[in-house]
């Protein structure tokens, strides 16, 4: 229930400014997204003393202004503009600009009040931006290599050289990467946890980890939800419709293919699996789908058993 006297903020985040809305206020306010601009809001924010501030995720846009709060001591959650805009729709406010966007994630904060998202250590924050760099220096070079094979002959040295200097770059990184984890012996331990299901390698649990800290910390349904590979009904009435998976953690999703594919042929249990689904009938996509999610699945047991037993020997200690 909402606290009448409770102040709930909405953001609506883009690439050069942040507006600001309180819940029952109609003056919206608005922000440089840049570091000045951020320190302004934070100063606001301090005087204001809200009981939730709510950012809608955007491409990366928000991350300075949640860093910031976070570091602040502030309650910050990151919406799904997903959800916002199904509010939107439920409630009849079917216009869209920047002032009734933070208006109306303002009002999803009162009325919804989603859980808070941990405070982030710098090393969780540094070692997301290496996966989330990573991720975008393969996508280059896979759009160079493509570009390769059509280029006319004066530019292939070119693109050629910019290929290997991605390629070297994805290794400084992923060698960052293990410095970080080797760094971390609660992290190492983690890695080396995921890394001992078949299939799992040092990538994918480094990826997992960054991207779903949630794991071990949720039943198995709420986390395939986060990493999209929960599937959802669409039945209305008489009609059945396919049941398919949407939204959800991409990065997540994409190294879990990856070892998916590897998994179908080096570990028993999801080759079994596999096979199974495919002799009854299942699609490829669909079968290689319930791989991925049984796999996070398993992941999510074992890390959870592990901080189990993690806080059983804190208690006796």
């Amino acid at each position: 229930m909402t606290n009448e006297n409770a102040k709930y903020v909405g953001m609506d985040v883009g690439k050069g400014w942040l507006d600001i809305a309180v819940w029952g206020e109609a003056k919206i306010n608005k922000v440089s997204n840049d570091p000045a601009g951020v320190s302004e809001l934070v100063e606001q924010m301090s005087e204001l003393e809200p009981a939730l501030v709510v950012v809608e995720a955007t491409g990366g846009y928000e991350r300075l202004v949640v860093e910031e709060l976070f570091s602040s001591g502030f309650p910050v959650s990151v919406a799904n503009p997903t959800r916002v805009r199904a509010l939107a729709k439920a409630t009849g406010k079917l216009a869209k600009t920047d002032d009734i966007d933070a208006a109306l994630i303002a009002e999803y904060a009162a009325k919804v009040q989603p859980a808070p998202v941990d405070s982030k250590t710098e090393s969780e924050l540094h070692l997301r931006a290496l996966v989330t760099r990573r991720g975008q220096l393969l996508e280059m070079r896979t759009a160079e290599k493509n570009r390769l094979k059509t280029a006319h002959r004066s530019m292939k040295v070119d693109i050629g050289e910019h290929i290997d200097w991605i390629s070297a770059r994805v290794q400084e990184l992923e060698s960052e990467m293990l410095r970080l984890i080797q760094s971390l012996p609660d992290w190492q331990k983690q890695v080396q946890l995921m890394e001992s299901i078949p299939g799992i390698g040092f990538i994918t649990a480094v990826t997992i980890l960054a991207e779903l800290p949630e794991l071990g910390q949720l039943n198995r349904q709420k986390i395939a939800a986060l990493a999209g590979l929960a599937p959802f009904n669409r039945d209305s009435g008489k009609k059945r419709g396919k049941r398919r998976i949407f939204g959800g953690r991409k990065g997540v999703r994409r190294v879990l293919y990856m070892a998916c594919l590897s998994a179908i042929k080096h570990n028993p249990i999801i080759r079994k699996f596999f096979n199974r689904l495919t002799e009854k009938g299942k699609l490829f996509k669909v079968a290689i789908t319930a791989c991925m999610r049984k796999m996070l699945t398993i992941m999510n047991a074992m890390t959870r058993d592990q901080s189990h037993w993690k806080s059983q020997e804190m208690a006796a200690g």
